[in-house]
């Protein structure tokens, strides 16, 4: 192998992982375009009414947190009899939430308490509730960026 070939092919290699290295920055700085952030939403059925914030004024990368759900019917009835599953993810990365978040109190007026929510890495995130209640079975997602 010539000198100037063993050079080529370092050149092309250089350039190949810069690339991916660039592609994998701009994943986690750019999210969807349109992404709907609104923490408060009707269900994907329409059924509830579901609103979040977290439990502290900041969402910090690599910590792990606390948030309220807050789920009232379409009428605006607080749902206090709620079945929660709770999960998420990041979409452009095909993973979830390196945790289990899941509801540890039911603080009345529709209100729940979620621990054990961790985002690992900034980015483009989704926190998705899956609620059975009297009312029926629906479903949420919220957008979330670090």
């Amino acid at each position: 192998m010539t000198r100037a070939l063993r050079t080529f092919i370092l050149i092309v290699g250089l350039i190949v992982i810069g690339g991916g290295i660039l592609v994998a920055i701009w994943m986690m700085l750019l999210p969807s375009p349109g992404l709907d952030l609104s923490r408060s939403k009707a269900s994907t059925r329409g059924i509830f009414q579901l609103a979040i914030e977290p439990e502290a004024n900041s969402v910090n990368q690599g910590e792990i947190h606390s948030w309220f759900v807050t789920i009232k019917t379409k009428g605006g009835a607080a749902v206090n009899d709620a079945q929660i599953e709770v999960g998420g993810g990041m979409p452009d990365h095909n993973h979830g939430l390196p945790t289990r978040p899941k509801v540890t109190a039911r603080l009345g007026d529709g209100r729940y308490r979620v621990e054990g929510v961790k985002f690992s890495m900034s980015g483009w995130w989704e926190l998705r509730f899956a609620v059975s209640a009297a009312a029926g079975t629906d479903a949420a997602t919220f957008n979330l960026l670090l």
